[in-house]
């Protein structure tokens, strides 16, 4: 079984410089990855925000248990019973999904793993999550079998690897239903997204702290 997961922390004022060499510096990411808990561990950059993307195998592991020397430099979250250090992130859209460790085995070598981010517009969030839902659930094209984005507030955060791989999907689709519009361009992406100070639309890619694999990709 293989489970993935996201999240988000954010560097306390001034703390940035000393967080990202700490985790640039730990190898606990690694050494589970070389174990077999994880199947693939990653740490991304962006301004004062730090993603964690990793895939558990067999059994659910927490951040503090992955990236737990990060701790000291990041804001507590509250809204739960006790404060967290790091935000468990929704994932909202993905091409594939895993059925068995040797599916979501990499039968090829990937070249690059990358992060990127795009910031919704908040009235827009529900509109996103349904067209995203229909189209992954309907199977209705394909896409990047690693591929998946989450959200935290109006936030996304995507991870990828290249070179893509698409494939069909072996676990079945959750809906009957054909409501995908074709072509996708009628969903109108577009008025979904908030646009950077550039005034450019969608994601941009965030920097890259470390990422491992369980085999030699």
């Amino acid at each position: 079984m293989i489970t993935r997961r996201i999240y988000r922390g954010i560097w306390k004022t001034g703390q940035d410089g000393a967080g990202l060499q700490v985790l640039k510096e730990d190898r606990t990411a690694q050494q589970l990855v070389k174990e077999g808990a994880l199947m693939t561990a990653a740490a991304f950059s962006w301004r004062d925000n730090v993603f964690l993307y990793y895939e558990c195998v067999d059994r659910e592991l927490e951040p503090e248990a992955v990236a737990g020397a990060a701790a000291p430099y990041l804001i507590d979250w509250p809204g739960e019973q006790a404060a967290r250090k790091w935000i468990s992130m929704i994932d909202v859209f993905h091409f594939n999904e895993p059925a068995n460790v040797e599916h979501w085995l990499r039968k090829d070598p990937v070249e690059r793993r990358g992060g990127r981010v795009a910031f919704l517009k908040r009235e827009m969030a529900a509109s996103y999550i349904y067209y995203h839902y229909q189209l992954q659930e309907e199977r209705a094209f394909h896409g990047g079998k690693y591929d998946i984005i989450a959200m935290h507030e109006n936030l996304l955060f995507g991870y990828q690897e290249f070179p893509g791989v698409t494939e069909e999907p072996v676990v079945p689709g959750r809906l009957s239903s054909k409501g995908t519009p074709v072509p996708w361009s009628d969903s109108r992406m577009d008025l979904h997204f908030q646009p950077w100070e550039d005034g450019y639309l969608y994601f941009k890619p965030v920097e890259q702290i470390y990422a491992y694999y369980t085999g030699l990709q």
